[in-house]
């Protein structure tokens, strides 16, 4: 392999910390951004809405705040993999390790941040359907809720994967 131009050499010169510190980025903005397309969706119509039935935007808000809660689960995991992190000797930077480690910390990232894209989408979405629906019939407000609770667990259910694959970091110990 010392005289291929392959992408798997060139991606076995990349450092690790730089794969890790990647996917500790992707897990807190992904989510973030996943946050903020849900709150910009559900925000709007249940401003909308709220035209028509004053009365739907206080209790409506609980969306808003299921988007949020999106945002803080890419925090908490982007911390936990912080913690992941350690030094190890130059020599061992590029060991099988700590490559292992690095990719491992990487797609935990990619896992939370695009699970939690996908479920901001979700919720903001329902939150907009729940918004619009109870501006109609109040009756319907606690069942869409219910469904909205169900898309939230789609971000539970990435957090979960990320600790499981971050799990899998484990870095070569440092020698005296």
């Amino acid at each position: 392999m010392a005289g291929s131009s392959s992408w798997s050499r060139a991606l076995m010169q990349i450092s690790p910390y730089t794969f890790a510190s990647i996917g500790i980025a992707i897990s807190i903005g992904v989510s973030v951004l996943g946050a903020a397309w849900g709150i910009y969706i559900t925000g709007s119509s249940l401003i909308g809405a709220a035209i028509k039935a004053p009365r739907i935007t206080s209790k409506n808000l609980i969306s808003v705040i299921f988007c949020e809660a999106v945002a803080i689960y890419g925090v908490i995991v982007a911390i936990i993999l912080q913690t992941k992190l350690e030094s190890v000797p130059e020599s061992q930077v590029y060991a099988a390790e700590s490559l292992r480690a690095g990719y491992a910390i990487f797609a935990s990232g990619i896992i939370v941040g695009f699970a939690n894209l996908f479920c901001g989408l979700c919720v903001g979405i329902i939150g907009s359907s729940c918004a619009l629906s109870d501006a109609q019939n109040s009756t319907l407000f606690v069942k869409i809720l219910v469904i909205e609770i169900f898309g939230s667990a789609l971000g539970l259910f990435g957090v979960i994967v990320g600790i499981i694959m971050s799990s899998q970091a484990s870095w070569p110990a440092k020698t005296a």
